[in-house]
């Protein structure tokens, strides 16, 4: 199994990025958790940025919903409250058709976006940093198929540690509920039910 190093949990240089941090502790279950998204936050925004602007370039809407969806998502996680609203509005444009509030605000909110990661940046110091129970996509794969294959064979007790080993993987705040959605499932014993929600979030472990 993939077990990274406990960081350091000095958290105290936050108060100063703006983020909400106790909505962040929540979202993320504690305080390594928390760093750790943080830091896939601030690694994935250059190409969450291009794919934004290419998307946005080519009038591709759909990749553009898409990207700002999954950051509205990622942004509330952190505790970027005023950002996650940004893209949620852009999101919502989107799916509207409305282009023009699309083109309008893109830029405020990239900038915003700008504005956070730098902020973000004594998140660096850390190196490669992973809360103690996460697993990485590679395992989390593996432990999917291994619990399809135990649901498939009704195996309740099986179902249970590999779904929970599975929520070690920094599933976004949607995924995580689909994922308290199957471990309903699998204590109902709905087997068929709670496969079908890991089949839906499989595609989001990357």
């Amino acid at each position: 199994m993939y077990w990274g190093r406990r960081m350091n949990n000095d958290i105290s240089w936050l108060n100063e990025t703006g983020l909400d941090i106790k909505s962040g502790l929540d979202y993320t279950g504690g305080t390594d958790k928390y760093l750790s998204a943080i830091k896939r936050y601030r690694d994935n925004h250059e190409k969450n940025k291009d794919m934004i602007l290419n998307s946005l370039g080519s009038k591709d809407y759909e990749s553009f919903t898409i990207t700002v969806h999954a950051l509205k998502s990622n942004s509330k996680m952190i505790g970027a409250m005023r950002l996650g609203k940004e893209f949620e509005e852009l999101e919502t444009a989107a799916r509207n058709g409305n282009t023009e509030a699309v083109e309008k605000n893109t830029k405020p909110a990239l900038d915003l976006y700008d504005d956070l990661i730098a902020k973000l940046s004594p998140i660096d110091s850390l190196g490669e940093v992973h809360a103690v129970d996460e697993i990485s996509a590679e395992i989390a794969r593996e432990t999917a198929d291994r619990l399809l294959e135990a649901l498939d064979d009704f195996d309740d007790d099986l179902s249970k540690e590999l779904v929970s080993k599975l929520s070690g993987y920094p599933f976004r705040i949607t995924q995580k509920e689909k994922l308290k959605e199957a471990s309903a499932y699998i204590e109902d014993f709905l087997y068929d039910e709670a496969a079908e929600v890991i089949k839906q979030i499989y595609s989001s472990i990357e």
